[in-house]
């Protein structure tokens, strides 16, 4: 998420009532979670495991628990509670904010809004769109042109992004958006989360069927094709033109290159080079899984034999 204008590190560090390293005038321009940062931004760590990944990240501005040395062209936040540190200021910039009675959403020329469907604030809907009933838009959800969505669709719902302390989980707070490029359709029951901190984003002529679920800034490219029930966790990269197939189930953070078929009833654990078909659970290459379950067949056959 960009920041309205740019902060400066002192009036950021302050606010929080924490000490900072650095130059006081130096810029922050954004704030990301370690996954989709980006220069300007200011991100959070709070384990000895993770520091030297956000310290060497494309972040600028870290906010940590413990006096570490600062990075060249980087700035730090001494923070005794990073991640409610971090919470709190994405609260103060994009708030929660209930639905609002009347629908103040921008509807494009030619688009359908049917009757029984829900649209938070700051929605964008482009030209000749259909929106079946029962579908839920939350606010900061932009929407293309052509874009079809079936009914009982829920899109921008927050990540499930959790942070584990001391036994229990504090809730993330949601503030991302979730951006759809033109001629996409989304099934009915498909669920598509906004981003914690960035967009989730599907590309242009991405087809979506029923029951899917799209986690929290995870990054499908275009004419992608994606069947019924299929699960995609957050922060994942998939290339143009993936076509998954029905109940596959994807782990958050892998990429998965252009062109890459992953067959039914697929687990993928680790990211797939392109232009490969990919089958079973860990997924492999089919051909080779294919070999494998074989091979064990025609073992198990033999010794009961």
């Amino acid at each position: 998420m960009k920041f309205a204008q740019t902060l400066r590190l002192s009036d950021v560090a302050q606010s929080l009532g924490c000490r900072w390293v650095g130059d006081p005038n130096f810029p922050i321009t954004g704030i990301n979670e370690i996954h989709r940062v980006e220069e300007g931004d200011i991100c959070f760590v709070d384990h000895p495991k993770y520091y030297q990944k956000a310290l060497n990240s494309r972040a600028t501005t870290i906010i940590i628990d413990q006096e570490v040395d600062c990075p060249p062209g980087k700035a730090l936040i001494i923070s005794p509670t990073p991640f409610l540190h971090f919470n709190e200021l994405t609260r103060r910039h994009r708030p929660f904010e209930p639905f609002p009675t009347e629908p103040q959403a921008q509807i494009g020329r030619g688009s359908v809004v049917m009757p029984h469907v829900t649209l938070d604030q700051r929605v964008v809907i482009g030209e000749d769109c259909i929106i079946f009933p029962g579908v839920v838009i939350y606010g900061d959800v932009v929407i293309g042109d052509r874009v079809i969505i079936h009914a009982n669709a829920v899109i921008g719902g927050d990540a499930f992004y959790y942070n584990r302390k001391e036994g229990a989980y504090k809730k993330m707070h949601s503030c991302g958006r979730v951006i759809i490029g033109n001629d996409v359709e989304i099934g009915a029951g498909t669920t598509i989360d906004r981003g914690v901190t960035a967009d989730t984003i599907i590309g242009s002529g991405t087809k979506i069927d029923n029951q899917c679920q799209v986690a929290h800034d995870t990054v499908i490219g275009e004419h992608c094709l994606i069947a019924a029930q299929s699960a995609i966790a957050g922060c994942t990269t998939i290339g143009n033109r993936v076509i998954i197939w029905g109940q596959v189930a994807i782990i958050s953070g892998i990429e998965i290159g252009d062109g890459a078929e992953i067959l039914a009833q697929s687990g993928v654990g680790r990211s797939l080079e392109g232009g490969k078909r990919y089958f079973g659970s860990p997924a492999e290459e089919a051909r080779t899984k294919m070999r494998e379950m074989a091979a064990v067949k025609r073992l198990a056959e033999g010794k009961n034999g």
